[in-house]
């Protein structure tokens, strides 16, 4: 049995889970890091850390931008629908083209 490096087919991740026309992700951002990372899933979160400061909204457009990019995504198709202010947060990424196992593999393949 593996433990969270991946998910099989149709077999979902803590983290990640579909949602109508699209995928939600359970995150937890730590702001003030050198670079933005991926750091790997943690009980039912996936760790990220962002290159910016959590002060009026910086840390939450910094998440968007570095997510659009590592999923080839529009800014616009990516909200934070839960964690404004907190350092757990709920994404949703819309698009029906996204899967849970293209997103957990875009997403864990950028880790360092």
């Amino acid at each position: 049995m593996s433990h969270g490096a991946g998910a099989a087919a149709g077999q979902s991740v803590a983290w990640c889970s579909p949602i109508a026309g699209g995928v939600r992700l359970a995150l937890q951002v730590t702001p003030n890091a050198k670079k933005s990372q991926v750091i790997g899933p943690l009980d039912d979160v996936l760790k990220l850390r962002l290159q910016a400061q959590p002060i009026e909204g910086k840390a939450n457009d910094a998440l968007i931008r570095f997510l659009a990019e590592l999923l080839a995504l529009p800014r616009s198709k990516i909200s934070i629908t839960h964690g404004q202010t907190s350092k757990k947060k709920l994404v949703e990424l819309s698009g029906p083209q996204l899967t849970v196992d293209a997103v957990v593999h875009r997403l864990l393949s950028a880790m360092p």
